[in-house]
């Protein structure tokens, strides 16, 4: 009879997706604080993540969010997070299980961490896949249209979604 074997790849795992959860917990009490910003990379498709549907088809993969100058309502709870996001001056509502995760990264301080796949990786065929309602009409890419604001007084920075390819080793 073959015995299990501990898994400290998954015990790795799950404490670091903790460090996210961390994070996250601590930005949501008292904002970010100095230059810090998050580059969080999560799977579209996976079970439990909520975004609108133009998201979704947009990017049916992965979608980079990026937590740093507009961002409202982030909520953290043991297994996911939720927060408001700006896409072309459009408020929407993303909420992000912690298995759904496969990049996080502070430039800031040089940090970044990734994540196999958890759990139940897709929504399983034929069930309902949870989204919101599209956007309006006209509503593109994050970003498509903002300008770069620089650092000028009197300008509002703007999110944008971005790949992650430049911090990755080739």
């Amino acid at each position: 009879m073959a015995r299990e074997q501990l898994r400290y790849d998954k015990m790795v795992e799950a404490a670091l997706r903790g460090v996210v959860r961390t994070a996250l917990r601590q930005v949501s009490e008292i904002g970010l604080p100095g230059n810090h910003h998050f580059y969080l990379t999560f799977r579209t498709a996976h079970r439990g993540v909520r975004i609108p549907d133009y998201l979704r088809t947009q990017y049916p993969g992965e979608m980079t969010i990026v937590l740093q100058y507009q961002f409202f309502g982030l909520e953290v709870t043991e297994d996911l997070f939720s927060v408001t996001l700006s896409f072309n001056n459009v408020h929407e509502r993303l909420t992000i299980p912690f298995a759904a995760i496969t990049t996080f990264a502070d430039p800031s301080v040089n940090f970044a961490l990734q994540f196999q796949p958890q759990g139940e990786e897709r929504q399983p065929a034929g069930e309902v896949v949870e989204a919101l309602p599209a956007a309006p009409a006209g509503a593109v890419r994050p970003g498509a249209d903002d300008k770069k604001s620089g650092d000028k007084k009197g300008e509002e920075k703007r999110g944008e979604v971005v790949t992650l390819d430049a911090f990755r080793k080739k």
